[in-house]
């Protein structure tokens, strides 16, 4: 019935009630109420929560997964070397804590969580009070806040270059040099740790500075002085910090050539134990936030001491070895550094290639099993290859290395050596030889566009490898030592990019690579 014969009848009942029939009467009365009914059911039917947020409110112990974005366009990415992809064990982690599907080992590559929010377009007219919003949990915030970090961190290969008032990653060096540089940033914006507080020195809270696993010392005194990274509120932190030398276990606690190593594992566990007794955060996380840092050839050992912390927690190791179950997902390959002096003075700086008459340079002990296969080959054979047990006597071993155009860095007892840093702070372009050994920070720096890797087996050809590389574009690698060995100083107070920032960037990209969830 139209709306105008409806007000046509009703001025008719107005006029002349008297003739209208019971039954018009009844029919318009009915129309109003059937409308009304109808408007009533559709708008107090059930809303479906697409929120986000509101997805953080369920009530069921394990929360549902947030589905993963497709993975970043195949040209922003540059696909990881094999060797350095093994994968973390299914077994490692509990329900509680996620591995990320398909996320980066380095910063260029990673899948990320939508955390793209809508609402209904449906809304109630009903009288009952609104739903308050659930306040979300310290742990719900803090990874909130990582999601949003692993978002920006994406778009960063289509957005142009951030200006930088200290430093812009630029060149081949880089995987990525802009996600790198985002990834950095949102670090400094948002990182924080947590450093536990039990413990007393020499084991705790204190480390070598003037020896080869002076990384040790100087991370630890410089995390006990940051304020900018460490937080006093362990609610606040995206990780936690389990401060203790291995150096100084094995001077304190070790007995020498007892080959007991049960007094340093103890030590270990009983501190786990203590801090995983006293705080929530342990298990919340079955240790997938927390991280230790060793340079002494035993941290590998050490952190199985307790079995979440070598499967679970973040790793950072000099000794980065995959055949001794380093993980490059989720541990961190630190710089071996010998600091004599505990400081960088008179060790970096060398001239120009030009300066630079000899094609390459090595002298060492002869220990592990490289060693001995290189000197085999090449000691004191050639004049373009300097091979040397033993220097002669009034030759100057950082003169030999300023004099070279390449230092041979082969492993000794165990993979890392402090000749690969020694070589870049020379401006000598480093020749590594080693087998499972992961370089420090390839999860951002391509280590081929600055380096020469050679396996066990070609140490032979050593010669004709090296003679084969350009002038040119050995120019080019010598310009890139350069660049990067920025982030291979020990400063101290530490400075933007140097190795400090980024062994933190390191383990900043391990912690996005996990999300911890509330059970």
């Amino acid at each position: 019935m139209r709306d105008e014969d409806v007000d046509g009848k009703c001025r008719n009942m107005s006029a002349c009630s008297s003739t209208t029939s019971y039954s018009t009467k009844l029919f318009l009365f009915m129309v109003p109420l059937v409308l009304i009914s109808a408007f009533v059911f559709v708008n107090i039917g059930p809303k479906t929560p697409t929120s986000f947020l509101t997805s953080l409110s369920t009530t069921s112990h394990h929360l549902p997964p947030s589905p993963s974005l497709p993975p970043a366009p195949a040209p922003a990415l540059s696909p990881l070397p094999p060797e350095i992809l093994p994968s973390l064990p299914a077994s490692s982690l509990s329900t509680k804590v996620e591995s990320i599907q398909d996320d980066y080992n380095r910063t260029i590559q990673m899948n990320l969580i939508n955390v793209t929010t809508s609402s209904s377009n449906v809304t109630s007219t009903a009288s009952l009070e609104p739903k308050k919003r659930r306040v979300l949990s310290n742990l719900e915030k803090i990874e909130f806040e990582l999601q949003k970090a692993r978002a920006s961190i994406k778009a960063a290969s289509m957005d142009d270059p951030v200006d930088d008032p200290d430093y812009v990653p630029l060149g081949p060096m880089y995987w990525n040099a802009k996600v790198f540089h985002r990834s950095y940033l949102e670090m400094e914006k948002q990182f924080k740790i947590y450093v536990y507080k039990e413990g007393e020195p020499p084991l705790f809270h204190d480390g070598p500075c003037k020896s080869i696993y002076s990384m040790e010392g100087s991370f630890i005194y410089e995390m006990e002085t940051d304020t900018r990274f460490r937080t006093n509120n362990p609610d606040k932190a995206h990780a936690f910090y389990l401060p203790f030398s291995v150096v100084k276990m094995v001077r304190f606690v070790y007995e020498r050539n007892s080959r007991d190593f049960s007094p340093i594992r103890n030590t270990v566990r009983d501190y786990i134990n203590l801090v995983g007794d006293k705080y929530p955060y342990w298990n919340r996380s079955i240790g997938a936030d927390h991280f230790i840092l060793s340079c002494h050839d035993w941290g590998p050992e050490a952190s199985f001491s307790h079995p979440h912390l070598g499967h679970n927690s973040i790793r950072a190791l000099c000794n980065a070895n995959t055949s001794e179950r380093f993980k490059p997902r989720k541990d961190v390959s630190i710089p071996e550094i010998n600091l004599r002096t505990g400081s960088l003075t008179g060790l970096v700086g060398g001239p120009s290639p030009s300066s630079r008459p000899i094609l390459a340079f090595f002298a060492g002990g002869v220990h592990g099993p490289v060693r001995p296969v290189l000197l085999e080959h090449w000691e004191n054979k050639d004049n373009d290859i300097r091979v040397h047990k033993y220097l002669p006597r009034g030759t100057s071993y950082s003169d030999m290395m300023r004099n070279s155009k390449f230092c041979i860095c082969p492993s000794g007892y165990e993979v890392a050596s402090p000749r690969i840093v020694e070589a870049l702070y020379s401006g000598c372009v480093p020749v590594l030889i080693n087998s499972g050994y992961v370089p420090p920070f390839s999860d951002v720096l391509n280590w081929r566009s600055f380096s020469v890797i050679v396996s066990v087996e070609d140490i032979p050809n050593l010669k004709t490898i090296l003679t084969a590389i350009s002038p040119r574009q050995y120019l080019r690698m010598y310009r890139r030592v350069l660049k990067v060995r920025r982030h291979f100083e020990v400063n101290s107070p530490a400075k933007r990019f140097d190795v400090f920032h980024m062994i933190l960037h390191s383990i900043w990209v391990r912690r996005l690579n996990v999300r911890i969830r509330e059970v």
